[in-house]
């Protein structure tokens, strides 16, 4: 048989795992190149895994709603000419991956990249290396003596409350001295109400602020007073008290996941917002003249924002440090310059793809880009790799008719440029005449940025000069 594995794909610098949704192909199925064998779901978005292959699909690893590292083996295709169709009876997923969690030897994001087989050779296959054998039995030696020790600590996969806590989970509570008694009372946001890293992230946060809501976890039967003592929650929430005519609503996975992205965001950076106004009568004009021959010339709409990702990657240039992230006391720089620009679904939620390399585009080229991406979204058909590795994000909030905003970071990133409607009202203008009153296109734009690491001088500087660049539009530019 030549096997080939299928990797759970890597979907960006912030994902070190993903769902798996659903399987499109069962055991002894045939599978073409770039068909698509599963359906995976990260805190960002849905996506299907083409096979890298032709063949027949021999193996399956892992069962729906599992959750699986980044780098791990989760199918195996037989490539051969001759494969056989007929489903293999140990092509079964594993009984210690039904649960959906990743496997045991995934303790870490440092080993989650590894592809390596992690159970043993399927029946008819040609015996395995001892070398192999040896990096297959090891991890699992080291997960049977964690299951089997009788340690106080947070080590248990599954708690008192019937709840999964992945490896990682695990890692950081032992690390950071989190009890098992703890652990279970943080509030988790993950599927089916698993507690994920951020979840932990906050509660640690919330720990070491004295701030939060508290939990009393029941006592066990055998436990004295210190049992009943309470733990905070990782993130706050109302009670919901019920009055008459209310209708009640479950979130869905991906609003949930954006709910927890929107809590850490701002239970990690301070964030300010600065605002300035600009008078965009000369760009409204151009647009006004020049849509008609663009469209014809470029084959392409021209919006107002690839007008304004233009004076974003311009004023990017100008101040270089607002194109950064943190990384625990370290600033990273950002050589690319990569811009999201969050949009809104169908069904209401929001997502983020990214212009890559926005600095190296023309406008029809950004045209193009914005176009692309806004279509895609809208039918749902924007791959990983489309919201992967934003260094900066612009946000529309005018075409909701608002005239400003003040928008949540999207992490990692520092800062986030909001840009209102475009509203005609009378503004004072200065002429070798006088001052005199006139009807011009004005709009609000307001950056809110990371505290931390953005300084007032720095965000209200970059702030006005993305203002300015748009205030001086060459009202005769060619098309």
């Amino acid at each position: 048989m030549a096997a080939v594995e299928l990797i759970m794909p890597k979907m960006g610098e912030s994902i070190i795992e993903a769902t798996i949704l659903s399987w499109s192909k069962a055991v002894g199925d045939a599978v073409d190149v770039d068909e698509t064998v599963l359906e995976i779901a990260t805190d960002k978005v849905d996506s299907e895994v083409p096979s890298p292959v032709a063949g027949v699909l021999v193996e399956i690893r892992f069962e729906v709603d599992a959750v699986v590292p980044v780098g791990q083996v989760i199918a195996v295709i037989d490539t051969e000419p001759g494969a056989s169709a007929k489903p293999n009876a140990s092509a079964k997923p594993n009984a210690s991956a039904r649960s959906s969690a990743p496997s045991e030897e995934s303790a870490s994001p440092e080993t989650s990249g590894t592809s390596g087989s992690t159970t043993g050779p399927a029946a008819g296959v040609a015996e395995v290396p001892q070398e192999v054998m040896t990096q297959v039995e090891a991890p699992l030696r080291a997960a049977q003596t964690l299951l089997s020790s009788e340690s106080t600590g947070p080590v248990s996969r599954i708690g008192d409350d019937g709840r999964f806590y992945s490896p990682l989970v695990r890692k950081i509570a032992s690390e950071e001295g989190i009890s098992q008694r703890e652990l279970e009372s943080i509030s988790g946001s993950g599927h089916e109400g698993r507690v994920n890293k951020q979840d932990v992230i906050g509660f640690l946060s919330q720990r070491a602020s004295g701030k939060g809501e508290s939990v009393r976890v029941p006592a066990s039967p055998d436990a004295g007073p210190a049992a009943t003592s309470a733990a905070p929650m990782s993130k706050p929430t109302a009670t919901h008290v019920a009055m008459p005519g209310d209708e009640i609503y479950e979130m869905d996975r991906m609003r949930r996941l954006i709910a927890d992205h929107m809590v850490q965001s701002v239970q990690t950076s301070p964030h300010v917002t600065s605002f300035v106004e600009a008078d965009v009568t000369a760009l409204w004009r151009w647009r006004e003249g020049a849509k008609s021959t663009f469209e014809r010339t470029h084959g392409e709409k021209i919006t107002f924002t690839p007008i304004f990702v233009e004076a974003v990657v311009k004023a990017i240039l100008d101040f270089p440090m607002i194109n950064v992230t943190v990384s625990g006391n370290q600033i990273v720089r950002r050589r690319q310059i990569n811009i999201g620009l969050a949009a809104a679904l169908p069904s209401g939620n929001l997502i983020v793809p990214v212009i890559k390399e926005a600095n190296l585009l023309s406008l029809p080229g950004l045209t193009r880009a914005v176009n692309d991406l806004a279509g895609r979204a809208r039918t749902n058909k924007l791959k990983p790799e489309d919201i992967q590795g934003g260094t900066f994000t612009v946000t529309n909030v005018g075409t909701f008719g608002n005239v400003m905003g003040t928008p949540i970071i999207n992490q990692p990133q520092v800062a986030i440029l909001a840009t209102g409607a475009i509203r005609k009202r009378p503004a004072v203008l200065e002429t070798p005449d006088g001052d005199v009153i006139a009807i011009r296109h004005m709009m609000f734009l307001s950056l809110s940025y990371d505290h931390r690491v953005v300084d007032g001088f720095l965000g209200g500087s970059f702030l006005r000069r993305v203002a300015d660049y748009l205030e001086a539009f060459d009202p005769n530019r060619s098309v």
